[in-house]
């Protein structure tokens, strides 16, 4: 089965919680929380608070992205309030071997994240320190872009090195390509727009679920 995360970056801003909620009660999985700092993309996003606040909301676990330069500044913040998984990319200049320790050390579960443009070996040595690796399937920044289908080899490429542990994608997928990306080797789908503008979130997470590799 497919874990689906809704992203909360495709909800009404002024309606976070209401919409968090929504997903949640649909059957989701995670609630997935993207926090940028406009240096490491090109934009703004969420705060250690907006975790805070969703965490009283919802009881699905909170996988907080976080697309910064300097993670570990804000680290710390982040998981005490309340980030189940936490990601960080590995084209930082951090020391992610001991970001990644920090999470774990935490109770937390560690992810790791690659832009479309990153290769697949560069997260080779954090293999048994990731609970997770997030294959971009987008430019990281902005909701609402076209899937880039070169990241479905690298996801195979990941597999084929030798890496068991969650695959998850975020950026431009949608029912009608998910089951490409679950051939593949993808376990937890990150979607924004396709899952907040759906008529019906529960039919849809139902449908999702139910995919998964042939």
């Amino acid at each position: 089965m497919i874990k689906i995360a809704p992203s909360i970056l495709a909800a009404d801003p002024l309606c976070l919680g209401r919409d968090a909620e929504r997903a949640a009660e649909a059957g989701c999985d995670w609630i997935h929380v993207d926090v940028m700092d406009a240096h490491f993309v090109p934009n703004l996003a969420y705060t250690p608070e907006t975790v805070r606040h969703l965490k009283k909301i919802v009881s699905v676990p909170l996988d907080v992205h976080l697309m910064m330069d300097h993670p570990e500044t804000l680290l710390d913040a982040f998981l005490q309030a309340g980030a189940d998984i936490v990601t960080i990319h590995a084209e930082i200049s951090a020391d992610i071997s001991a970001v990644l320790e920090r999470i774990h050390a935490a109770g937390a579960a560690a992810g790791i994240a690659l832009k479309p443009g990153t290769p697949a070996e560069t997260v080779l040595p954090y293999f048994k320190k990731a609970d997770m690796i997030l294959a971009m399937t987008v430019e990281p920044g902005f909701g609402g872009q076209k899937l880039d289908d070169r990241v479905l080899d690298k996801i195979r490429k990941l597999r084929k090195m030798g890496y068991t542990g969650e695959i998850e994608a975020d950026g431009g997928i949608r029912e009608d390509n998910l089951q490409a990306l679950a051939d593949c080797g993808l376990t937890v789908a990150v979607m924004g727009t396709a899952l907040f503008r759906s008529e019906d979130m529960a039919a849809s997470i139902m449908r999702l679920h139910a995919m998964g590799r042939k």
